[in-house]
């Protein structure tokens, strides 16, 4: 093995380290609450909503799991807010329509482990609405494809997502970038982005996030999940 070869496992090494409650069963079953809990909080967004009380709509289902502490904020974003970033405040007192489009971002952690995930919907059927929500999870799976199949470095598939999106008319935000998953903290072993590391991402260890906007910036959409291969998106 190369010296740049071995620098590089060690780097992997050291960013995929996982504490004593790791375990790929554990991980998996949060996965399936957080994916649940996301299409629970969007039956319940509906025209004449104020944001903010969908963000504690969200709260209390998420509660409901056993899911009372996350190691991100709630994000339920609708309208002109779908195109904040991560951590951004939304403008307040946004009032969901009844042609409109909104996104659900989550953090959960349940006892040690952490979920996260994300996922755009409509209320009505506006078509560039309906094609950016399309779009961002065609683009998913578009990138997840390209680390299962050609084994791609998290910088080189954060590269092939701004050159794919823009290819279909939207901007990727790149705040918005993938980043670890573990046993809770995952920060405690490292707090930044995929799009900046030259090593092949392992499964389960992962979140691919993909946070496409309108170039005018008045709506976008986003999509995220683990970064896992085929079988677990049957």
């Amino acid at each position: 093995m190369s010296a740049v070869a071995e620098k590089i496992d060690s780097v992997q090494a050291g960013l995929e380290r996982t504490g004593t409650a790791f375990t790929v069963e554990k991980m998996l079953a949060v996965r399936g609450i957080t994916r649940t809990a996301i299409h629970e909080i969007a039956a319940r967004c509906k025209p004449g909503m104020v944001e903010e009380d969908a963000v504690e709509m969200a709260k209390d289902i998420l509660a409901g799991h056993g899911m009372v502490q996350g190691w991100h904020d709630v994000f339920v974003r609708f309208g002109s807010n779908t195109t904040k970033t991560f951590g951004a405040p939304s403008d307040p007192g946004i009032v969901l329509g009844k042609d409109d489009i909104f996104l659900i971002d989550i953090g959960p952690v349940l006892e040690k482990w952490e979920g996260d995930g994300g996922d755009t919907f409509l209320t009505g059927s506006n078509p560039a609405y309906a094609q950016c929500a399309i779009d961002a999870r065609t683009l998913f799976h578009k990138v997840r494809k390209k680390w299962e199949k050609e084994k791609a470095t998290g910088k080189l598939l954060y590269d092939y997502a701004t050159v794919e999106a823009e290819k279909v008319g939207w901007e990727l935000n790149l705040d918005l970038s993938g980043h670890r998953i573990s046993d809770f903290p995952h920060a405690a072993v490292y707090d930044g982005p995929m799009n900046t590391v030259d090593f092949t991402p392992s499964p389960l260890l992962w979140v691919l996030e993909i946070h496409i906007r309108d170039p005018g910036m008045k709506f976008g959409a986003f999509y995220e999940d683990m970064l896992l291969d085929d079988s677990y998106f049957a």
